[in-house]
Order: C-alpha cells, then structure tokens, then sequence
C-alpha cells in the first residue's frame, strides 16, 4: 500500500509517499480502512529527529490517531464487528490506508459525524480529560487555566471544564481569542500582549485556579505555580517552551499544598492508555451526539500533502486539528 514515509529526519518536505507492506492484524487488533487520520505535535518531533527514532515500535509508518471502518477482526475481538466506523489511538500506522488498532483503543464514531471530524477527537479529547479530570481532579466550580486554547488538545480542555461546570480561563495569541471564548473560556488571554499570572491574580482576586493544564513547560513554570490556588495541581502534558530546567520552589510546595504532575500517552503501557480512553468513552462520548461537544477542525489535507499539513501545523496559524485524508 502507499502510505507517508520519510527516509531522513528533517523539515516537512522529507515526508513522501512510499510503498510500505499492508498492516496485519493480531489476535486483539482491528484492521481498519482509514478514511482520515489526525496529525499530532509527536508526528513532527518524531520527524524531526526528537525521539531517535523514525517509528512507535507498532509500525514504521507515523501517526497516532484514526477514523475509518472495520475491515478485519481478530479472534479475541469482542464489541466491534465488521463494517463498524471507529476511530482511536494507535501505536503508529495512521499516515496510510489500513491500519491496525488495539479494539480497546476503539470507540464507535458519534451518529451522523464524517470521517475527518472524527479523526480530530481521540488523542485531543482522551489527552484533555486525562490532565483535567483524571489526574488534575477537576470539578464543578472549580477555576482551570488552559494553556494553549487554540490548540487541539487546548480546545478539547476548554469544552470539557466548560461542560463540567468549571470557570475557564485559557491563553492565546490574540488573534485567536474569540475563537477561544467560542470553545468556552470564560477569560481568554493574550499570553503575548499581557501576564497571564497578574491576570488570573485579577480575574480572581488572588485566590488562582484549581488546575492548570500546561503545554509550554520551564518558561511558564514561575507564573505557573504562583497562579495557583491552595492545594491546586500543576498539570504538565508538553514542553513546547522548551526543556530547561525550572527552580523548584519546595516551600510553595509544602506549604501551599500544591502539586505537579507530568503526563505523556505514547511512552504509556499498554493497559495503561486503554484506562485512559475507557474513561474518556464512558463519561464524554455521549456528549458528541447532544451537541455539548464538537471536534474542532482547522484544515484538511489529502495524505499525499503530508507535507503540508505538517508546515501548516509548525507556522502555528492553526486552531484545532490538522487532518489528513484517504
């Protein structure tokens, strides 16, 4: 089959299409005929070089995320059947036609929604409630502060605290604010023309937020901690700021009850991701048929412009997901 590959790290233009063996399925796995696939910040780094490696270990074609239909089942296979749309994370794989998926990683694609739209929930939205809810314990009335609002994961955040009940607050460049205040944050700032912290300070008369959900790291790390509220968990699911290590103030954290927690999906166990999209599925999915939530969609790329979409996603223009399709 022709799918995306690339046979040097490198800018965008290294990707192109190859001919790669089709994908064969294990005894836990679905084949699926991809009709779109997401593009992910962790395709670029793994383009660039940024893991060391040119694959996931479960295929030597990128991507992480898919929408398609059902095309073969394994024999310990339970709850999907032929024919059924699905979409969900994989181990590699998705920048091609068929792809294999663990059937615990699979969830039914909401009622009336196409493919593409489809292919932008998985990782944003099973990323987003992890952080938020799962391990940032999210509740209603509590105050969130969403970094990143017009990225994918960002806008998946801001839907899910708004529907829970939570005051949002969520940062972006300022020519995507309404675009944020649309998604659902009550307080949408512009985290280059204002301090994000004196802000927060404002908004909320001191007393901080509950949970942060962080995608910059080391730059943001001070103001992180210090917009905080008493006992509030620092959330940190990405480093696009950078990796230098930030002071670690240990008498905030004694003495403000406050904790960091860090959170990535592709280095995560087996069992461990299937967790995580379980308590996606069984507390959001719904949601999608009653309008509460809506994938977010920034553009949509044929898979022979890989290329593309990945320039498009690294000039930083996008709001939502970038996908690609078959």
């Amino acid at each position: 089959m022709k799918a995306i590959i690339f046979d040097d790290f490198g800018a965008a233009d290294v990707l192109h299409l190859g001919e790669v063996d089709d994908p064969t399925p294990r005894d836990d796995d679905l084949l699926v005929r991809v009709y779109a696939a997401g593009v992910n910040r962790a395709d670029i780094i793994q383009r660039t070089g940024g893991y060391k490696r040119d694959n996931f270990g479960d295929s030597p074609v990128m991507g992480l995320e898919i929408a398609g239909e059902v095309i073969a089942v394994g024999r310990n296979v339970h709850g999907h059947a032929l024919g059924d749309r699905v979409m969900g994370i994989v181990g590699g794989g998705a920048y091609a036609p068929l792809a294999r998926i663990d059937h615990r990683m699979a969830m039914a694609i909401p009622d009336g929604m196409d493919y593409a739209d489809a292919a932008a929930i998985p990782e944003a939205f099973v990323t987003a409630h992890e952080a938020a809810f799962h391990l940032g314990r999210l509740e209603s009335m509590d105050a969130i502060l969403v970094h990143a609002g017009a990225s994918g994961v960002g806008s998946a955040a801001i839907q899910l605290a708004h529907a829970a009940g939570a005051r949002v607050f969520a940062t972006a460049s300022e020519g995507k604010l309404d675009r944020v205040r649309g998604f659902g944050a009550d307080v949408a700032i512009d985290y280059r023309g204002s301090d994000f912290a004196e802000a927060i300070a404002r908004e909320t008369d001191k007393r901080g937020v509950d949970v942060i959900v962080d995608f910059i790291g080391a730059s943001y790390f001070d103001r992180n901690l210090a917009s905080l509220n008493h006992g509030g968990r620092l959330v940190e699911v990405g480093l696009l700021g950078g990796s230098a290590k930030a002071g670690l103030p240990l008498d905030q954290l004694l003495y403000r009850h406050l904790q960091i927690i860090g959170t990535v999906m592709k280095s995560r166990p087996a069992a461990v991701k299937q967790a995580m999209t379980r308590r996606f599925r069984e507390r959001w999915l719904h949601r999608f048929n009653d309008g509460t939530l809506r994938p977010v969609v920034d553009s949509r790329f044929p898979l022979a412009e890989a290329a593309a979409a990945h320039a498009h996603m690294e000039s930083g223009k996008s709001v939502g997901k970038i996908v690609l399709t078959m």
